[in-house]
């Protein structure tokens, strides 16, 4: 049997494809915690994030103008709340938990833990008396100064290239 000269441009052909949607698919697969502007899509920051990577969104509740600190863990695509921190109960404020959840105090604060929930975005408004803060991989973030005061905002993970 003889090797046709064919054979060999086919077997390079597919080595060729393997090689290059491997490398795709490395490179797609990075993730980042992306925050646009809810309406137009504007992008304010990304950050390089893995899966299991954690984040948190404090501000003052402009209700009882006091602190609270919404933690956040990456589940895939997904943004899953892990805690919720604040000082006081009042209008806005979680105050019955739901099954799965726990209440204990934090020092002098509150927190509730247990959530069940997860998803494809977080929305906010930034603060026009006192900031938003994004707490990720030790950076404290002011969310006033990166995309203005009052700004409507979106957190999603993202796949692709940073």
């Amino acid at each position: 049997m003889r090797f046709r000269w064919w054979y060999g441009l086919v077997i390079n052909i597919v080595l060729a494809a393997l090689v290059i949607t491997g490398a795709a698919r490395l490179m797609g697969a990075a993730l980042k915690l992306r925050i646009t502007d809810a309406d137009s899509g504007k992008p304010y920051g990304q950050w390089p994030v893995k899966e299991g990577d954690i984040f948190a969104v404090e501000f003052i509740h402009s209700v009882n103008n006091t602190p609270v600190r919404e933690t956040f863990m990456l589940s895939g695509l997904e943004i899953r709340p892990i805690a919720s921190r604040f000082s006081s109960f009042g209008a806005g404020i979680q105050t019955n938990l739901e099954e799965g959840q726990e209440l204990a105090r934090d020092g002098e604060f509150l927190l509730i833990t247990g959530f069940g929930a997860s998803y494809k975005e977080l929305n906010y408004i930034v603060g026009t008396v006192s900031d938003h803060l994004l707490y990720i991989h030790n950076e404290k973030i002011s969310l006033r100064d990166r995309c203005g005061k009052n700004a409507h905002i979106r957190i999603r993970v993202k796949k692709g290239i940073l």
